[in-house]
């Protein structure tokens, strides 16, 4: 059935009685479809943590994590625990790592998680590909991230 032919008197929205469309601050409709505009602290905290990241900036991404902090791998093994291993992994990696680059392309956030597709590109350490493509779960508690877990 075409329904093209079929037209309404005046917009849908003005029969209903809902001329009024709210609008941002910017002047326009808000886009409930767009992430980017829902920030919360969770994802303020990870986009922090990223930005101490990028800019290898040791003491300033730890302070970022809980002081039992772990990371795991997929199977749920424990790769980094506790504040002292997670300073002599991520020096060793950012002393070593000078054109580190981190890019997010895709993130979903669901209460305490936050979940990023990250490409990790300048990797100079031993044992390790130069670049990385993962799932990152991270878990805050507290305002500090408690876990965070790679899946590669």
């Amino acid at each position: 059935m075409n329904l093209s032919r079929y037209r309404l008197p005046m917009p849908w929205h003005m029969l209903l009685g809902r001329s009024k469309v709210r609008r941002t601050a910017r002047g326009v409709p808000p886009n409930h479809h767009d992430q980017r505009s829902k920030m919360s602290a969770t994802t303020d905290l990870i986009d922090r943590e990223i930005a101490a990241y990028r800019a290898r900036n040791l003491d300033e991404f730890l302070s970022f994590y809980s002081a039992d902090a772990v990371i795991r791998d997929g199977d749920g093994n424990i790769v980094v625990g506790g504040a002292l291993e997670m300073r002599e992994y991520y020096g060793s990696l950012f002393r070593s790592s000078p054109d580190l680059r981190l890019e997010i392309p895709r993130r979903i956030e669901f209460g305490e998680y936050v979940i990023d597709e990250e490409i990790v590109d300048g990797i100079n350490v031993e044992g390790f590909p130069s670049q990385l493509r993962a799932a990152v779960v991270y878990r805050v508690k507290d305002s500090k991230i408690s876990q965070l877990t790679f899946l590669m």
